[in-house]
């Protein structure tokens, strides 16, 4: 089974509402999860993070903490995310990769169908 090592942005407001995506493409289309992606060889973490937010959302994040590391067997891959807290440092979150996004309040994160990984994380953010 493939593996894949990926970053999430679990990107939170002044109002502590979490910043969620959806997916525009592939497999999982449709679906919503926290922005992020692929680390590179050689890359680290943070390194990795902060690259994938200015990719996908042309925003500079600053990255408090890491929240959890996901292992998560998808039916064609084995998935290790590692999920960190972030605010917006600089810029509009402008969507170049994802269909639509929304921010979610804490009792409002059970009204999008997450991806199944990113589901874990979210069961955690609901207890904290």
């Amino acid at each position: 089974m493939r593996t894949f090592e990926v970053v999430a942005a679990i990107i939170h407001d002044a109002e502590g509402r979490i910043f969620a995506t959806q997916r525009g493409y592939g497999e999982w289309e449709g679906w919503w999860e926290f922005p992020g992606g692929k680390m590179e060889c050689g890359e680290g973490r943070e390194e990795a993070l902060r690259r994938e937010i200015w990719e996908e959302l042309e925003t500079r994040i600053a990255i408090e903490r890491l929240v959890t590391t996901v292992e998560y067997d998808y039916p064609k891959f084995h998935l290790t995310m590692h999920c960190f807290w972030c605010h917006v440092e600089q810029g509009a979150l402008t969507l170049k990769e994802h269909e639509a996004a929304r921010w979610l309040g804490k009792e409002e994160l059970d009204s999008v169908r997450w991806l199944p990984a990113d589901w874990d994380v979210v069961e955690l953010l609901k207890k904290m």
